[in-house]
């Protein structure tokens, strides 16, 4: 073979061998996306992101009910108090008599309507007797006078744990004439307010 045929047969050879990875480049390399259109109505850029807002501080938790009232409320107790007078009781008896109900009754619904609102205020029923008998059974008497008003106070609606009891038997006499008249001032009960 000719040197210059050589020459020929290997620049041929070289040519077809670039010109084949040639195309494999070409064809190997995806073609370009197309560039976006632009339209008078393109979607908004999405903005871009921030931090979350902060949450919205909660309601402040409710203040809880006052367990004792306050002063006013104290002394409106205290106005109420007063004005329900003692019940009064026959001799040797502890059930309520008509008058005594009465007695009760005329502002104990006021009463109940504010003590409710205060689980921890208390009032003391206290018992009490004349002094005929012996220190014991006026005792026990004047603890039966007592539980007898509870009774009614919490059929009325005053909470029974709210109402305590004392008996002070023929101790604390409200009279000290001896005659029937004085006795049955001391036959009685009466409604304070507990000790703080």
């Amino acid at each position: 073979m000719k040197p210059t045929r050589l020459l020929i047969v290997t620049i041929a050879v070289s040519a077809a061998i670039i010109s084949g990875c040639a195309k494999k480049k070409v064809a190997a390399t995806p073609p370009a996306p197309p560039a976006p259109a632009v339209s008078a109505t393109a979607a908004p850029a999405p903005a871009p992101q921030s931090a979350p807002a902060p949450a919205a501080p909660r309601a402040a938790a409710a203040a809880p009910a006052p367990r004792i009232p306050d002063a006013p409320t104290r002394a409106r107790i205290d106005e109420l108090l007063a004005k329900i007078e003692d019940a009064y009781f026959d001799y040797d008896k502890h059930t309520l008599r008509p008058d005594a109900i009465t007695a009760l009754e005329a502002d104990s619904k006021e009463l109940r309507d504010i003590i409710v609102q205060y689980p921890d205020y208390k009032l003391t029923i206290e018992g009490h007797a004349d002094e005929r008998g012996s220190e014991e059974y006026n005792m026990a008497l004047g603890e039966a006078r007592a539980e007898s008003a509870r009774g009614y106070l919490a059929k009325v609606g005053i909470p029974q744990d709210q109402l305590s009891l004392v008996s002070y038997g023929k101790d604390r006499p409200a009279c000290e004439d001896h005659n029937e008249s004085c006795w049955q001032k001391n036959r009685r009960i009466h409604i304070v307010a507990s000790a703080k």
